[in-house]
């Protein structure tokens, strides 16, 4: 079982948006990229990272693309700016631009693309000159990203098909070596890798715990297989392994990996 179902974007927003929105602004700190730019934002989900981009670099134009029709229309319904468009497509098939794009990004999108590789490459070719670049940031999925790492080790003490699942089994390309090869192989040049570090914090375990029961993205689909008896076996592993116990506040530590590179 992994297929990654995103078509419901409250739950996600509610399970991992809410995270994406604060990691947004850091990723575009370390960016710095110039004003004035064209965008592209691939895999846009529900717009966290284009809503950054508008609210922080002063953008020309910036366009969201995503696979994800419901995802497309809560993106359109809420990011209002007029310097702000979306589409629906899917790398490689992203949309040209007369003039090409200054800077083409993506946030937590990238490892869920079927073909990387391709993606990346495409995005290469879609620039508008030596200095534009491609970036994207994509969870450290593992120990440094504890939310998770904490939930698929516990479920694969409940159920041994878990281990199979994680994110950290399977996107090893979630790390800094094999995202820095990703780009150089895509003809990127001034290719750089950094740690983006941010803090997930719980009220308690019902606001971490019930994000996981709406089935959008990998665990809470993982959770949607189980049947009651294994669920609530989950439930209460989870609570004894999460630091804050039942009614505590629960901060968990998360680093997302940033990768940039220019045409030249």
């Amino acid at each position: 079982m992994t297929g990654d179902q995103w078509a419901r974007p409250i739950a996600y927003e509610r399970f991992m948006g809410r995270w994406s929105r604060r990691l947004a602004p850091r990723f575009l700190q370390w960016l710095q990229a110039p004003a004035g730019g064209h965008w592209l934002d691939v895999g846009c989900g529900t717009g966290a990272l284009t809503a950054a981009i508008c609210a922080r670099t002063e953008p020309a134009s910036v366009l969201g693309c995503d696979p994800s029709e419901p995802f497309i229309g809560y993106a359109r319904e809420h990011v209002p700016d007029p310097r702000a468009r979306f589409v629906v497509a899917r790398a490689p098939g992203l949309p040209d631009r007369d003039g090409g794009y200054d800077s083409i990004t993506s946030l937590l999108a990238l490892n869920f693309m079927p073909d990387p590789a391709e993606a990346v490459q495409r995005m290469a070719t879609l620039l508008s000159g030596p200095h534009a670049q491609v970036s994207a940031c994509v969870w450290d999925y593992g120990e440094h990203m504890q939310m998770l790492d904490r939930f698929w080790r516990t479920a694969a003490a409940v159920d041994h098909r878990a281990r199979e699942l994680s994110e950290a089994r399977r996107f090893p390309l979630c790390k800094p070596d094999a995202l820095e090869r990703l780009f150089r192989e895509a003809g990127l040049r001034r290719v750089r890798v950094d740690p983006v570090w941010l803090r997930t914090v719980f009220t308690g375990f019902e606001d971490y715990w019930q994000p996981l029961l709406t089935g959008d993205g990998p665990a809470p689909a993982y959770v949607a297989t189980l049947d009651d008896d294994h669920r609530d076996a989950l439930c209460r592993r989870l609570q004894q392994a999460l630091p804050g116990g039942t009614h505590g506040r629960i901060s968990l530590l998360a680093r997302a990996w940033a990768v940039r590179g220019t045409a030249r």
